[in-house]
């Protein structure tokens, strides 16, 4: 029996909820403590190195533990209720920084309440996306579910992307109080944004555990943490799409986590906030129609495998527009709307794309190995996923101190301010370098792995189907 809409929209709201739990830690967890707080950029850059050397261990343990997991419920609600709970909790905390603390009590703040965010997502990002395989029957439900999913995520995320400065700037106003200095201002939105993004992720995970139940389950005896480990490493195509997701997402939130600095110290003029909002909105909703419409077109033109590298090359382009664009005035937003396009257009679609692929592993993997390790796959992206924006905040931090790029209008009221008058030409190109050459180096070395590597194309992917029915 095919998903039916209900369940399909709970899905998906599932989708947006813990996207826009992500992209908010993502995207501005760095500028909100080194920026707004004043803590060390380097010092930010280990912790949140530090903590995706941490999940290394974390995630794939918790995929056991997922994949051990028998209750009246499933294996994968409980901990996707009990993950959920627990990560809205403590991203309010995070967001929720007491602003008297010394400098070596904002770093020890930063790193537990970030540690403790990545293990709590981890609880329920993995039993989300590993229901997948286990409540679909055949590749092309499979598909149309993670294309959905996806895209519903790139909803969540375009959400955040777009409305957080403007929301944040809205709510300090209002809590903080006319004569609040622009430091006061963004700690109290912050704090209280946090909260609402919270409230929300509850809410729709809630109505997913509800409306979604598994349809299909695998007896099989528990494997020790050793020959889980095993069999991670045995599914070489689960490891090529490992190392993929890492470079592309790596380049992608370089540019992400290094945006916002790019406006306020390089674009741009008295009112950055607009423009950045503004280019946000429109990267936002061209990354959800790359994921609805641009893939699902180029699906009907073309196999997956090459539309992968139809992405990554339109990537690569945008970006290589974008440092020859910064060379110019830039007197105007809509310029960057260029390159804007062909990043967010193609980031929109491999992030649908790296999702199909791994799900096909797991079919792979039966093949191969005997197991459906649906939890022990997909913790693996959950693993790859944060270590990437582990790596990229990392490079970010390294960029922002290197640059020396910090607000130092912390004490003065609220006002229209042009920052990028007090930045130097080298310190701007250095921020333009590192937001485009970088990203273009990571994506270039993913198409060399993965032509190298990867074999699982439609042709193939009918084959192990067909064979894995007939035993």
């Amino acid at each position: 029996m095919e998903l039916g809409f209900k369940e399909k929209l709970s899905y998906g709201l599932g989708a947006i909820g813990k996207d826009i739990v992500y992209m908010l830690s993502a995207s501005y967890v760095l500028y909100y403590f080194q920026d707004v707080l004043g803590v060390n950029a380097v010092a930010m850059g280990i912790i949140l190195m530090a903590a995706r050397v941490f999940d290394a261990f974390n995630d794939p343990i918790m995929g056991i533990i997922v994949a051990k997991t028998k209750t009246r419920w499933g294996k994968f609600r409980p901990w996707l209720m009990i993950g959920t709970l627990t990560n809205a909790v403590i991203l309010f905390l995070m967001f929720a920084c007491p602003p008297t603390l010394d400098a070596s009590g904002l770093v020890a703040y930063a790193a537990i309440t970030y540690i403790l965010w990545g293990v709590t997502y981890t609880m329920m990002d993995i039993p989300y996306w590993s229901m997948i395989p286990a409540f679909t029957k055949t590749g092309k439900e499979r598909e149309g579910l993670t294309t959905l999913a996806r895209s519903c995520a790139g909803v969540g995320s375009a959400l955040v992307t777009i409305f957080t400065v403007m929301i944040v700037n809205a709510i300090g106003k209002g809590i903080a109080g006319a004569d609040a200095t622009a430091r006061q201002v963004e700690i109290a939105g912050f704090k209280w944004f946090a909260l609402i993004v919270a409230v929300l992720f509850i809410v729709f995970i809630t109505i997913t555990c509800i409306n979604i139940k598994e349809k299909a389950t695998v007896d099989m005896e528990s494997p020790s943490v050793g020959q889980m480990f095993k069999a991670l490493l045995s599914n070489d195509q689960a490891m090529t799409i490992v190392i993929a997701i890492v470079l592309i997402n790596s380049s992608v939130y370089i540019t992400s986590n290094l945006v916002i600095y790019f406006f306020k110290y390089d674009f741009g003029g008295e009112g950055w906030k607009g423009s950045y909002t503004f280019f946000n909105m429109f990267g936002g909703a061209v990354q959800i129609l790359a994921m609805m419409l641009f893939y699902p077109l180029l699906r009907k033109f073309a196999s997956n495998i090459k539309v992968f590298y139809i992405c990554l090359a339109s990537a690569v382009t945008g970006y290589a527009v974008l440092f020859a664009i910064t060379f110019t005035s830039m007197a105007n937003v809509f310029i960057l709307f260029i390159p804007g396009f062909f990043i967010f257009g193609a980031n929109g679609v491999l992030q649908v794309l790296t999702t199909v692929f791994l799900a096909n592993t797991v079919d792979y993997g039966d093949l191969k190995n005997g197991r459906r390790d649906e939890s022990v796959i997909f913790s693996m992206q959950t693993f790859v996923v944060k270590l990437a924006s582990g790596v990229a905040a990392l490079i970010a931090a390294i960029c922002l101190a290197m640059n020396n790029l910090k607000d130092a209008s912390g004490d003065e009221a609220e006002q229209l301010y042009d920052f990028s008058k007090d930045v130097s030409a080298a310190s701007k190109l250095g921020l333009r370098m590192t937001m485009t050459v970088i990203p273009i180096v990571g994506l270039i070395i993913a198409v060399i792995v993965f032509k190298k590597k990867f074999i699982l194309t439609d042709k193939k992917m009918e084959e192990i189907t067909k064979e894995i029915a007939e035993r």
